[in-house]
């Protein structure tokens, strides 16, 4: 006798046991003509070494993956610890001219937009776009790479942020147990 099917898996409690990962948190970046859009991301991974390249999973409705689609370039930040606030803020649902406004950031490869105080950034050339449910996998070809300051990193865990101790270290949440 064959064993039961699986029941569907449910989108909440996926997510809620996906929030055990802990992750990085980065704000990614992109310009078309005069017009920046950005967001916070923390599906983010490098996929090579030669040549450099990076993956980004981007939700089909982000207003920055269309200006990613045309330019067909991008910029990955890295976030430290104290940059919760910056995260929030390209988190937001807003329209992106109000999440770059005041905001101190410096001007990479191809005019590309990148936020100070980062632990480093990347810019890189779209090598492939693929459409995954309701994503896109974004992969890039990292063309220009820029060390940033030293820094524990803003760390993402539980549906919260990690917390920096005096000694540089990050702590997360504690655990919850249902």
């Amino acid at each position: 006798m064959a064993a039961p099917a699986p029941a569907p898996v449910d989108p909440n409690g996926f997510r809620a046991l996906i929030s055990r990962w802990a992750t990085g948190v980065a704000v990614v970046t992109a310009r078309d003509g005069t017009s920046d859009a950005g967001l916070t991301v923390n599906a983010l991974t490098s996929i090579s070494l030669h040549p450099p390249s990076v993956l980004v999973s981007l939700m089909r409705d982000v207003d920055t993956l269309p200006l990613i689609e045309r330019s067909r370039r991008f910029a990955v930040s890295l976030l430290a610890a104290d940059q919760r606030a910056l995260s929030e803020r390209f988190a937001s649902p807003v329209p992106s001219a109000e999440k770059f406004r005041n905001l101190p950031l410096h001007r990479g490869p191809d005019d590309l937009p990148l936020p100070d105080g980062a632990l480093g950034a990347l810019a890189c050339r779209v090598t492939s776009l693929t459409p995954t449910f309701d994503h896109v996998l974004v992969v890039g070809e990292v063309v220009w790479q820029e060390v940033g300051r030293e820094a524990p990193p803003l760390l993402f865990y539980r549906s919260g942020y990690g917390e920096p101790d005096p000694e540089g270290r990050v702590r997360l949440a504690p655990s919850r147990r249902p």
